[in-house]
């Protein structure tokens, strides 16, 4: 399906758009970037990239373009010629971000319904979205130690009690989808919703919990501050995993149906710490819980009854996952300059 297919990745050189640009250009395709670089980072995609005098740079199969998808006609530049659009620019971060940025996160709203009626008009054959499970109402994860697996159609605009996402971020997603099952509807476009949980990995910044945890170990911060309580609990999914997920699904849905793509299993942040201090081979003297910061809904994991029929399951573990991740962090940062702006850089994409 994807050898010699011209497919645009919004958002590509961000943390999960490197990593599906990769994938993407193994499999042959034709590949173009849309990035602001708001967050996203021209070195997160790994290719002797060379500039040109329109500003674009290249390498082969790849071409990257730097521009707000917010401008109609960058958005409309960049959708010449697409097959498959895979949308995954946002503004978005982890829960210090969303909690203190409410405003940006509605603008991808804007961002969102640009991209889609743009690309209707390109005549472009399918769109694959990146939600997010903050679509879910988060009063089904208010149980500390809840064993409930999230699924799909517990997230619905269109049923009640079912349409309370988390904060603004989650709105603007549950709205993404909705938008594409309309496309669907309307013009046959085809469409899928990938609700991503929790993600983690190497490229991702210390806005998100894994990432965090390791920057404080790097830095061997002691006291060593937690958000919140630390029995909160997630199901990590390690980044190349969701990528696995987000082709399989533009691959074999076409309705714009949800699915998940992440674990059915979940440890608490302290048992991430853990890990983490285990695998880095430091430990802190004293581990202090910082109840005044904010830590989001007490536990989320994904039901994959869905998943499993149509694109699969996880495959990389927690140990494995984080051990990949600690060795990109520890060789690849600086610890000092760490270390001097860490508090902003938990909050700040």
């Amino acid at each position: 399906m994807w050898d010699s297919r011209n497919v645009l990745v919004t958002g590509g050189a961000s943390f999960i758009g490197s990593h599906l640009v990769d994938s993407l250009l193994k499999k042959g395709a034709i590949v173009k970037v849309a990035d602001d670089f708001s967050s996203g980072k021209l070195s997160n995609l790994e290719y002797p990239l060379k500039k040109d005098s329109s500003n674009t740079w290249s390498h082969n199969s790849l071409s990257v373009f730097q521009g707000d998808l917010k401008d109609k006609s960058f958005t409309k530049a960049v959708l010449k010629d697409v097959e498959v659009v895979f949308h995954l620019a946002a503004l978005h971060g982890g829960r210090g971000y969303i909690h203190t940025h409410p405003a940006q996160c509605c603008t991808n709203m804007i961002l969102d319904q640009l991209v889609f009626e743009e690309a209707q008009k390109a005549e472009v054959d399918r769109i694959c979205f990146a939600s997010s499970a903050c679509v879910y109402p988060a009063h089904l994860q208010e149980e500390t130690g809840s064993n409930y697996l999230l699924k799909e159609e517990d997230a619905d605009p269109f049923v009640r009690d079912k349409a309370l996402a988390d904060l603004e971020y989650g709105w603007a997603k549950l709205m993404g989808e909705m938008a594409l099952k309309a496309y669907h509807r309307q013009y046959g476009m085809k469409t899928s919703s990938v609700r991503i949980f929790t993600a983690y990995g190497p490229r991702e910044n210390e806005t998100h919990a894994i990432i965090a945890l390791i920057a404080k170990a790097y830095i061997k911060m002691d006291p060593y501050i937690i958000w919140g309580t630390g029995k909160q609990d997630r199901n990590f999914t390690y980044v190349q995993d969701i990528v696995d997920f987000l082709i399989r699904a533009a691959e074999k849905i076409e309705d714009g149906t949800p699915i998940n793509a992440g674990r059915d299993d979940r440890i608490t942040i302290d048992q991430a710490a853990d890990i983490i201090f285990d695998i880095a081979g430091w430990k802190p003297k004293k581990i202090v819980h910082d109840l005044s910061k904010p830590e989001g809904v007490a536990s989320r994991a994904a039901d994959l009854t869905k998943a499993r029929k149509i694109i699969g399951e996880p495959k990389v573990s927690y140990r494995e996952g984080f051990k990949k991740t600690i060795e990109w962090y520890f060789t690849s940062k600086n610890r000092e300059e760490v270390k001097s702006k860490l508090d902003t850089l938990l909050i700040e994409r």
